[in-house]
């Protein structure tokens, strides 16, 4: 199970990746694992995203969760491409399965997220 150093990380099992004022979000190795095979990504259309609210639904073989989102910000770019290859998130979650690119709100919502050993610690990697 791969636990990148350099992304934040939700108790919900979304991680956060941050350059600048821009945060890239997905669902972490760990999660894309117990969902098992996963089939579609439904990301409605919005302009922006409310910390800890839903921005959407990811849906395996077996059940379909929803995706929280680690901070706010205004969307700028939603990762269509995993519509049309779903399994791009079981087989690169950190990289080509993104889900979500935004602006960030507020900086200071990134603190309150959890470090790569704490994220390691929660899910017992």
């Amino acid at each position: 199970m791969k636990i990148p150093e350099n992304l934040k990380y939700t108790k919900d099992h979304e991680w956060l990746g941050v350059d600048g004022k821009t945060g890239v979000i997905g669902i972490t190795d760990y999660a894309q694992g117990e969902l098992g095979d996963i089939i579609y990504v439904d990301i409605p259309s919005t302009d922006s995203i409310k910390q800890g609210e839903s921005f959407g639904t990811i849906e395996a073989v077996k059940t379909v969760s929803d995706l929280f989102a680690p901070v706010s910000g205004k969307v700028v770019e939603i990762h269509t491409a995993v519509n049309d290859n779903p399994a791009s998130v079981n087989q690169d979650p950190y990289g080509e399965g993104w889900i979500i690119k935004i602006e960030l709100a507020d900086t200071k919502e990134v603190e309150g997220l959890m470090s790569a050993e704490e994220y390691k610690k929660l899910v017992g990697g």
